[in-house]
């Protein structure tokens, strides 16, 4: 293969990689709308403790990612069997949950405690920002290896 070849093929596979993660970044936001949504129905209707509000709406989001990663981002692991690629993706996201759990919660009473709502929302909001570059290149590299 000559250098020009070469090059063509790492621009293309690169081209490939930002598509994927844009692809990644929409849902993504899908999955922010889950976790916000459910936990500000966590904390004010059912008045649930933030570390457990955050625990279900982290939840809800992580499933929701999964299906529409499976479908989308990455259609071709949907010829792969399915319980095993939800474990790596479930144990990759249960790490990424004890850092989303420590961001938002430190922020939350360290920073933004007098804040209110706004307080736990932006609280939430960095903490998600924080761990969608984990996910995403730690799914890639393990959930999604075979995915070419």
């Amino acid at each position: 293969m000559t250098f020009t070849e070469r090059l063509k093929s790492l621009k293309s596979t690169h081209r490939r990689e930002l598509v994927r993660f844009g692809k990644f970044l929409v849902v993504g936001a899908i999955g922010a709308v889950v976790d916000f949504s459910v936990l500000n129905l966590g904390i004010q209707v059912f008045h649930l403790a933030k570390w457990l509000a955050n625990t279900f709406s982290f939840s809800a989001a992580v499933f929701s990612n999964f299906t529409w990663n499976r479908l989308w981002t990455y259609p071709e692991s949907r010829s792969l069997p399915y319980f095993p690629q939800l474990g790596q993706f479930l144990l990759v996201n249960l790490a990424g949950y004890g850092i989303n759990q420590v961001v938002f919660l430190s922020l939350d009473r360290w920073v933004f405690s007098s804040w209110g709502t706004w307080g736990y929302n932006i609280s939430k909001a960095i903490a998600i920002g924080v761990v969608l570059f984990w996910n995403f290149f730690v799914n890639r590299v393990w959930t999604y290896r075979k995915v070419a």
